[in-house]
């Protein structure tokens, strides 16, 4: 069987947008994952957030994943867009 992928953090789904620092699984690069955004707008909102950190990533699941640690550059950004927006994890 082919394998899943690296581990997405979970958060509850309380309409908090939430900005993880993660490693693990990705050959110790680290990436930002953001969780919480509601799925309607998952792709729109993760094609702009991968402009404004100006590095690649991906939508997996109910999450984007960005190369990189840029969690502050992302939250200015969410935040502009009504977002609430919490670091969590890392």
């Amino acid at each position: 069987a082919p394998a899943a992928g690296p581990p997405v953090p979970t958060a509850p789904a309380d309409g908090v947008v939430r900005l993880w620092r993660v490693k693990g699984g990705r050959g110790g690069k680290v990436v930002t994952v953001v969780t919480g955004l509601p799925p309607e707008s998952l792709d729109d909102v993760g094609r702009e957030l991968r402009k404004v950190a100006g590095a690649g990533g991906a939508t997996r699941g109910d999450a984007v994943e960005i190369q990189g640690d840029c969690r502050d550059r992302l939250q200015m950004r969410l935040e502009a867009m009504g977002y609430r927006v919490k670091f969590a994890g890392g």
